[in-house]
Formats: structure tokens, C-alpha cells, sequence
């Protein structure tokens, strides 16, 4: 595998705070958002000549020759011709002033391709270089971020912004919002970081003496509603609350959208009851249900399982009922448990007394579209009604109503349920139908697909159509496509196909996300090359586009574990703890597995302490900065394995008492068969030393409380005897 990477190492961007002299001020600069109408600073003036006329310097003539280059950039750029000005620029020796650099960024990123977003981020690179990123206003950096965010290079886009409010720089609400609403509906730690960004936006606005110069920047309806998102998808009630709450603050209205998201914190909450409550405050603030609203209500009923109240409000508005309100409470049996919460009693203090009012009526009529249909299918799908998913695409394609009639997410919801059941035949029937029908297939459908090829192992098949999709389809396969056929490559133990997919990924100018990674890093894994493993990790360590996480360091662990080389593995972990990682379930699993390859149980022993350390802090309410763990079967049992092997039975039990402290059925079958075939003779030598005799007793007793466990026949049949903790039976003396 080679180490080179074709895509340049991007790292947090820095900016000098401005000053008069080099930019524009950030209250100026924030005000600007239209790229061709960038204020431009006085120049510098030039000397005039003197009366003698002697002959120019060579750095006079230097200086007159970039001012005219200068001018030919800008003359370019004001025009609009942003592929000529780049061609100019990147003949320049020179960096261009403030207001070219200021508008070739913003042009650049507001081509919004992929390849402008580069050249932009290029011209970054080289400020950053030269330290001269404070000729940039705030302008062309913000729609930088917008262009980033807008191309899922979030954390980029994140870094930008961040940069800018250090620099003294207040962004546009636009361009700020923006990222909040991408980082807001990623993964992992996304929406935790975009509600970080939107507090230290409106604090660094709350310090200002006078709001008035940090106009555009002020957060809107827009802004909320990103932040308010972030909170719904973690399940943030309190913040959720104390957000909207505070929306006069910035005199920002709760609109449609705001409730629709409202929908969503009550259904990740679990309070199916609510739902109907909040369709009421819409309309009781004099706002309009939206069909998005309507459609939030079924997905989230689906969410709940709760397939006969979906079916019955898609019903309802079929047959052009405005009291949907009522049959939602009529239906409403949910009672949830008592909560000393209040945060939906603030944010929905009707559902407190709902029977003092009469439910409100809607103020006109919906008719269900191909989304909702197609969510109904969804459910459907979800609950295993195959059949049914296939009538409702039948009816579908009945309806008179053409905005019910299956367009390509209804048609990819088909070839999902069908892919779910391994139907792939009939899955690839939907595909071909859509074609005959005039539906296009898109990238979803095809990855689909792909995915079922995948899974049932039929890895010809799924390259196959790689290839046909992009072919005949005219679509690019992107990141999961890729990340789809390098996880099929592993499950026929093709790690080189993995990795040349990886490689052509990448040549394709598609960015490995953190699954690419990991996945490639399993792949080695398996192949016993954890060399290989430790270089993608390095590589995706390095990469600024994804986070490395708690499953990336574990694919490194099983990597060395895999090959018995518990040292390397214990090192990886404590580079874990060193960046703020902690072992979990999976971690010490893959290490007891090294330990039992290596056969080294001594470490067994040392894994068992730490272990049993972890879960006091659990049980006994220790104190402590790690997350809990929950041990599970495989991990217990392999250290039991270990142990019984070793001869080391009180740690031996000592798990096995953990096992069923934590419902985890212990394997007493095979434990006894390692026991009869390993140590059946144990302690039967006469000819051993009286010291050695009097050592070898404490184990016989340990070993005898084993044998009690498993029901062999011991010396304490027909006793009370059961190993306490004052009864140190240590098996470390052996």
C-alpha cells in the first residue's frame, strides 16, 4: 500500500486579527455576502518620479508590473470570468492585494464545484504559508465555509468559522448558519459541536457594546431552527428548551419549521403522547401545518412502531378531514410514565389539561403525496409487510392525483424491502421498471443494491454493477458505493481488492470517510497484517476530514491481537487513553482474544483486574471520568478459557460469577471438558516435597471449588462451602 496521500493535509486555519492598514474592518466586512461587490482598500500610492528622470529601480519597476498584473485580475474578476482569473492568478509570483484575493475566494466558492472549492482552499494554503490570510475579508471567507459545508467538508468549514471569530472577524449569519446546520445533521460528535459553535457565536455577539455593527451577523429563524436540529438529534431537552426560550432575544419567530423540529425531540424522547400537542401549538400561533408537518407525524408514528395511527391519518386526509386533531386524541392512549422534567410542560403546557379545550381543527385540507405514501411503505417495511409495500406502489401508480404517483424514493423503498428479504431478482425488476417508466435510478438505489449483493456474498455480482451504474446509469459511484464493495471484498477474504478499491477511490478524487477507513483497516486486520493496519490508521489519524474514533483504534487493538502480539496492542491502548479514548467491551475483548492466541495468562490476569476495577466503578457509584462498561459473553468468556487452562480456577470463578451477575450463561460444558483433559490428574504425585505439598493445597481447594461450580464431583458435595473473599486461594503463586 503506498503511504502517499493525492489529497493535500488541510490543517486548522489561523488568521491574523486586521488591522486598518491591511483589510477592511469586521464590522465593514460582515456586511458584505455578494461576491462581485467587494469593497475595494485605497492602494498604495506610488512614488512619483523625480524631475531628473533617472532611471526607475528594479523594485520600483517590480512593484508597477504586479500593480498592472493586478488590475488585468481584477479587470477579470469584475467581469465574471473566474476561469480566466484563476489562470492569471496562478501565473502570479506574487500574492495579488486584498480586494483580488478577496474576490477570487469568493468567486471560487461560489461556483460551488468541486473543483472551484479546491483552487479556493488552495489560495488559503498560500496565505497561510506567507502569513498573509489577513488580506482575506470576511466576505470571501464566509462563503468559503458555505462552499465547504455545502460539499460535506464540514470540519474544514467549522475550522473557518472558528478562525474567523478568533481573528476578531464576526461571519455572516448565512455563512455561520450554514455550518451549524451541517454539523447539526452529522454524525458522531456533529451536533454537540454545532451547538458549541452557535453559543460561541451569540456570546462573542453579546459582548459587543453596540449590536448594531454585527447586523448580518445576528442569528435568524434559520439559525435556530440549525441549532434546535442539533438538539432534537442528541436528545437534548434542556437545551432544546433553554434555545427556544430564548429566541426574542434575537427577535427570531418560531415558524413552521421550528415545530416540525419540535415533532422530532418529542419523538426521540419517547412521548408518542405529545405529538398531537405540538400540531395544535402550530396551529394555535396562527401557523400553517405544512404537508412536511404531516409528514412528520406519520414517520414519527412509524418511529413508534405504531403503524394503525399512521395508516389512519394518511386516511384522514384522503378523504379531505380538517379533524385530524381529534383522531389523533381519540387514538392517543399513550400514558407516559411521571417525569419531575418539565421541559415539554414549558414547551407544550396544554398537554397538561388537555380535555379543558376542544382539539382545533386545521385550517384546510392536505392530500398525501408520494413521501407520505412512500413513508407509509416504510413502515411496512419496517415491520416485515413486504407484500404490502408492493400493493402500495400498485396503488400508487393508480392514484389520479400525480403528486401521489411513486417517483424514485418511492421505487428505492421497494428495491430496499426487497433487498432486506435477499429478493435481488425481483429487486433488480423494480430497477429495470423505473427505466421503462421514466423514473431515473439514482445513486441510493444503486447502493442498495449493491449493499444486498454484498450480503449475500455475491461480490461478482455486486461489481457487476458498479460497473453498469456508471456505464449505462451515467452515476458516479461515491463514498459508500466504494465503502459497499470494499466491506464485500473482506467477506471473501480479498483484502487486495479492498485495497484496490480504496486506492481507486481516492484516484477519483473521493474522499474516504471514517467507514472507508475502518473498513480497510478490518480488512488487514483479517489478512494478519497489522503493519498495514497501524499505516491506514495513520493516514485517517492525519486525514483532517475525518475524526478518528473509538471504533478505528479498536480496529488497530484487533489488528496486533489478531497476531498474538499483545505488547503492541497494549501500547495502541495507551495511546487510546492519551488522546481521551477509553477502552470498552469491544478494546478488552480483542485483547483477551491476544491474550489466548499469545498464551500468555499472566496477562489474562492483569486484563481480569483492570476489568473488575471498571465495574466496581459501575456498581459501587466510584467516581470516575470513564463511561461505564457492561461486559458481554465473549469477552468473559475467553478470559474464563484462559484461566481454566491456566489452572487459575478462583479467577476462574471469580468471572464466572460476574457472567451470571450480568445474565451471561457460562459454557460449564466446556469448561468441564478442559478441566477432565488438561488438569483430571492434578495433584495426584506422593513424591513430592512436604513445602511443595503444603503450596499445592491452597490451588487444591480453589480447584475443588470448580469442580463444586461445574457439578464434578468434589470434596464438597453435600457442604455449605462457597468461595468468600477473606478465602485467599490466590492462584498468582503458581
Amino acid at each position: 500500500m503506498t503511504s502517499s496521500n493525492p489529497f493535500p493535509i488541510t490543517h486548522p486555519l489561523t488568521f491574523q486579527r486586521p488591522n486598518s492598514s491591511s483589510s477592511l474592518s469586521s464590522s465593514t466586512s460582515s456586511t458584505i455576502f455578494n461576491p462581485v461587490n467587494n469593497t475595494k482598500p485605497k492602494p498604495t500610492p506610488l512614488r512619483t518620479q523625480s524631475t531628473n528622470h533617472t532611471e526607475p529601480s528594479l523594485t520600483s519597476l517590480t512593484t508597477i508590473t504586479n500593480n498592472n498584473n493586478d488590475q488585468t485580475l481584477l479587470n477579470l474578476l469584475k467581469q465574471r470570468k473566474t476561469e480566466d482569473a484563476w489562470l492569471v492568478y496562478s501565473k502570479f509570483t506574487h500574492l495579488p492585494n486584498p480586494t483580488c484575493l478577496s474576490r477570487l475566494v469568493s468567486q471560487l466558492s461560489y461556483q460551488n464545484t468541486k473543483e472551484s472549492l479546491t483552487r479556493a482552499q488552495s489560495v488559503i494554503s498560500r496565505l497561510r504559508k506567507e502569513g498573509q490570510l489577513h488580506r482575506l475579508d470576511a466576505n470571501s471567507l464566509g462563503l468559503l465555509a458555505v462552499a465547504a459545508s455545502k460539499a460535506g467538508n464540514i470540519l474544514y468549514a467549522s475550522s473557518i468559522i472558528k478562525s474567523m471569530l478568533r481573528s476578531g472577524y464576526l461571519p455572516h449569519v448565512k455563512a455561520w448558519s450554514a455550518v451549524v446546520s451541517r454539523l447539526a445533521a452529522s454524525g458522531d460528535d456533529g451536533p454537540a459541536e454545532a451547538i458549541k459553535l452557535f453559543k460561541t457565536v451569540t456570546q462573542r455577539i453579546r459582548h459587543l457594546p453596540d449590536r448594531v455593527i454585527a447586523m448580518n451577523s445576528l442569528p435568524d429563524t434559520a439559525a435556530y431552527n440549525a441549532v434546535l436540529n442539533a438538539c432534537a438529534n442528541i436528545g437534548d431537552n434542556k437545551k432544546f428548551l433553554q434555545l427556544f426560550e430564548g429566541m426574542s432575544e434575537f427577535n427570531a419567530k418560531a415558524d413552521v419549521l421550528t415545530y416540525n423540529i419540535m415533532i422530532k425531540l418529542c419523538a426521540r424522547a419517547g412521548r408518542k403522547d405529545l405529538l398531537v400537542f405540538v400540531l395544535e401549538k402550530i396551529i394555535d400561533e396562527g401557523i400553517v401545518p405544512c404537508i412536511t408537518t404531516l409528514h412528520s407525524l406519520v414517520a414519527a408514528y412509524i418511529g413508534f412502531n405504531d403503524i394503525e395511527m399512521a395508516e389512519k391519518m394518511v386516511q384522514a386526509m384522503r378523504e379531505g378531514r380538517q379533524d385530524l386533531c381529534k383522531i389523533l386524541r381519540e387514538t392517543n392512549s399513550e400514558k407516559p410514565d411521571a417525569v419531575e422534567d418539565d421541559v415539554f410542560k414549558k414547551l407544550l403546557p396544554k398537554s397538561v389539561t388537555p380535555n379543558s379545550y376542544e382539539p382545533l381543527l386545521l385550517p384546510k385540507t392536505y392530500v398525501p403525496d408520494s413521501r407520505m405514501y412512500t413513508t407509509l411503505m416504510k413502515g411496512y417495511m419496517k415491520t416485515g409487510r413486504v407484500s404490502d409495500v408492493v400493493r402500495m406502489l400498485e396503488a400508487m401508480r393508480h392514484q389520479s392525483d400525480k403528486a401521489s404517483h411513486p417517483d424514485h424514493v418511492t421505487y428505492t423503498t421497494v428495491v430496499s424491502a426487497l433487498v432486506k428479504v435477499g429478493a435481488m431478482d425481483r429487486a433488480r425488476q423494480v430497477l429495470a421498471e423505473m427505466a421503462r417508466v421514466g423514473v431515473p435510478a439514482n445513486r441510493i438505489t444503486y447502493n442498495i443494491l449493491l449493499k444486498g449483493y454484498c450480503q449475500q456474498v455475491q461480490i461478482e455480482k455486486a461489481k457487476e454493477l458498479i460497473h453498469e451504474m456508471e456505464i449505462e446509469a451515467e452515476i458516479e459511484p461515491d463514498v459508500v458505493s466504494y465503502n459497499t464493495v470494499i466491506d464485500g471484498c473482506i467477506l471473501v477474504d480479498d483484502s487486495a481488492g479492498a485495497l484496490a478499491y480504496f486506492n481507486e477511490m481516492r484516484a477519483r478524487g473521493i474522499s474516504p470517510s471514517k467507514v472507508s477507513y475502518t473498513t480497510l483497516m478490518k480488512a488487514f486486520a483479517l489478512a494478519g497484517q497489522p503493519k498495514l493496519v497501524n499505516q491506514v490508521f495513520d493516514e485517517m489519524f492525519k486525514d483532517p476530514r475525518v475524526k478518528v474514533d473509538l471504533i478505528a483504534w479498536n480496529m488497530l487493538v484487533e489488528g496486533y491481537c489478531r497476531q498474538g502480539l499483545v505488547e503492541e496492542a497494549k501500547k495502541v491502548i495507551q495511546r487510546m487513553r492519551e488522546n481521551g479514548f477509553y477502552p470498552d467491551v469491544a478494546t478488552y475483548g480483542s485483547l483477551a482474544n491476544g491474550i489466548a492466541v499469545a498464551r500468555k495468562p499472566g496477562e489474562a490476569l492483569l486484563l481480569w483486574n483492570e476489568i473488575k476495577e471498571r465495574l466496581k466503578e459501575g456498581k459501587e457509584g466510584v467516581p470516575s471520568s470513564r463511561p461505564p462498561l457492561k461486559p458481554d459473553a465473549g469477552l468473559l468468556d475467553t478470559l474464563a478459557d484462559v484461566c481454566v487452562r491456566s489452572a487459575f480456577f478462583k479467577k476462574a470463578l471469580e468471572i464466572g460469577a460476574c457472567m451470571e451477575e450480568n445474565g451471561i450463561s457460562p459454557n460449564k460444558t466446556k469448561y468441564t471438558r478442559i478441566y477432565v483433559e488438561m488438569h483430571s490428574r492434578m495433584f495426584t504425585s506422593k513424591h513430592a516435597s512436604r513445602a511443595r505439598q503444603d503450596k499445592r493445597s491452597e490451588r487444591k481447594r480453589a480447584a475443588e471449588a470448580f469442580k463444586f461450580w461445574l457439578g464434578l464431583p468434589n470434596s464438597y458435595y453435600g457442604s455449605e462451602w462457597r468461595l468468600e473473599p477473606g478465602n485467599d486461594y490466590s492462584d498468582d503463586s503458581v
